[in-house]
């Protein structure tokens, strides 16, 4: 409850918010190198002009006082996630669906107490962790059935309770925040090892809830594999699973909880696997003259069984966009790291392989930018300049995108997964989809780029970024029609509606077409057992 106030309408903390000046600056720069977007950026509606409706719930009882409000600035900050659409509606002060109440239960008891009181009223009850959803996950969009909204922030269960450094595990309360939980590992030497770009700003149990993937390109990326007992309040008990590092005893409780996204419980805490720090690093970026080769190489790497950290192919456009390349190549951001182990054989095998499929690199310096001696003593590889600058653009996206919108710019992602004999098919054919439904969305040609993220043996995950002049006030409308296209076009090419961001209230639809029906169904079941007045996040998944 003593978190630093979030932008309400942007990505990050308030006090972080680009000043109109700032936007101003770099708005003029933004809309030369993309070739459309005005320089002269909107103001986004302050928090005080804001109006909300009335809170529809009566009076929380005595025994809640002390964790709920109704005040309006709590209710606008837990109004949305931080998608496009989110964003857009917020920097107008347009919030369609506010809650009628923010709960901030300090322990599992006051969860309890929030969800028998949520029931005695009739009201639906969304998990809140990080609040960073980019798929309507967390918006009060629960249909007329209910009395009202409770947004449960589980901000105030933020700390790693043990550690078991025999086991390299902890156990970790659902609200803590990446950072909060890496500081406190931090003195046991120990780290979670999972960064998904919202890291700063995203919770564990956020993370657990919606099956997030982390920065790393191969392994144990996803947090499902992290997991080794998930424990959870839900309306008729708690839901706990024991600890155990594999089990073959049916099919496994904690992982219906890794996905459901607040429907089956609200979950509290987990078991998670951690190891040592890495302390040896390496990274180098290749240069491919088609995405295709580039892609040839990342599943001959991948298949390879060398496991490198990152392994993402940016084309030639996106690299160009983010001052990484010229424009002139796909770029390959490789890298490797170990907490002891030496990389250096790994990297040349990477190499060797690359070099087959065409790849280049620079090879002053050994192609790594130089080294520096880290903390340990160890002597770490810099990364090399092209990679510098697309990390470093990577880790801005959300905060460009905010100034994207004040500028009249539409700027959105999408991500799947597909099999490597599909892949590239499949990516023209997303590409096409999107740019064309842009072009009509928009009146004007757009930019559609592509990267993958993840790689696997036997498949990768594309990400896609569209950027196109916006019309103001009519932004949701445009990316609505674009996204429809876009989803289409991934479920027809035999891709997933998400591969890392979710399902939400806004990938619904697809993913009802994506799941078999049998499974449907017994999911509804699950949620009738454990949520029998369906309260819990109504509207996503099922």
């Amino acid at each position: 409850m003593t978190r630093r106030p979030r932008s309400h309408w942007g990505w990050g903390y308030a006090d972080e918010a680009l000043t109109h000046e700032q936007a101003r600056d770099a708005a003029g720069g933004l809309a030369r190198h993309l070739g459309f977007g005005s320089p002269e950026p909107e103001r986004p509606v302050d928090l005080e002009a804001i109006e909300l409706p009335a809170p529809r719930l009566p009076p929380t009882p005595a025994a809640l006082a002390d964790i709920c409000t109704s005040e309006r600035d709590a209710r606008v900050r837990h109004a949305y996630g931080r998608a496009y659409r989110d964003v857009v509606r917020a920097f107008r002060g347009r919030i369609d669906h506010a809650p009628d109440a923010v709960a901030h239960p300090r322990s599992e008891a006051e969860v309890e107490q929030v969800l028998a009181w949520a029931a005695d009223v009739g009201a639906a009850v969304i998990p809140f962790g990080g609040g960073t959803s980019v798929v309507g996950g967390v918006e009060a969009r629960v249909g007329d059935g209910y009395a009202g909204v409770v947004t449960l922030s589980l901000a105030g269960l933020d700390r790693v309770l043990e550690v078991d450094e025999v086991a390299q595990a902890a156990r970790i309360q659902a609200g803590a925040l990446g950072p909060h939980l890496e500081e406190q590992l931090a003195p046991h030497g120990l780290t979670l090892r999972h960064f998904p770009q919202s890291f700063q700003l995203s919770t564990l149990g956020g993370w657990i809830a919606t099956r997030a993937g982390g920065h790393f390109a191969t392994g144990e990326t996803h947090v499902d594999d992290l997991v080794e007992s998930v424990r959870a309040i839900t309306p008729v008990g708690v839901w706990a699973s024991r600890r155990l590092p594999g089990s073959g005893a049916g099919p496994s409780p904690d992982r219906l909880l890794l996905g459901s996204e607040g429907t089956l419980g609200v979950i509290t805490e987990a078991w998670v696997r951690v190891r040592p720090r890495p302390s040896e690093r390496a990274g180098r970026a290749v240069r491919f003259d088609g995405f295709a080769a580039g892609a040839g190489a990342v599943r001959a790497v991948v298949q390879a069984g060398l496991a490198p950290a990152n392994c993402r192919l940016i084309d030639a456009r996106e690299a160009a966009l983010t001052f990484a390349g010229d424009g002139s190549a796909a770029l390959l951001v490789l890298g490797f790291e170990s907490a002891g182990a030496p990389v250096e054989e790994r990297m040349r095998a990477a190499l060797a392989i690359c070099r087959e499929h065409g790849g280049a690199w620079d090879e002053q310096a050994e192609g790594s930018g130089g080294s520096r001696v880290s903390a340990s003593g160890r002597r770490e590889r810099r990364p090399p300049d092209d990679v510098t600058a697309w990390r470093e653009a990577f880790l801005r996206a959300p905060y460009m995108r905010d100034v994207f919108v004040a500028m009249g710019v539409l700027s959105e992602t999408f991500e799947t997964a597909i099999t490597w004999e599909r892949l590239d098919r499949f990516v023209e054919d997303v590409k096409a989809a999107t740019r064309a439904a842009a072009r009509e969305a928009c009146g004007a040609e757009t930019i559609v780029t592509c990267r993958l993220t993840h790689a696997y043996p036997d498949g990768a995950a594309p990400y896609f970024t569209v950027l196109a002049p916006a019309r103001r006030g009519e932004e949701v409308e445009q990316w609505d029609a674009i996204k429809r296209a876009a989803a289409d076009a991934v479920l027809a090419g035999g891709g997933t509606i998400t591969h890392h961001h979710a399902v939400g209230r806004d990938h619904r639809p697809w993913y009802d077409r994506q799941r078999p029906d049998p499974f449907a169904a017994a999911l509804r079941g699950a949620k009738a057992a454990v949520d029998p007045a369906g309260l819990l996040n109504p509207g996503v998944l099922v």
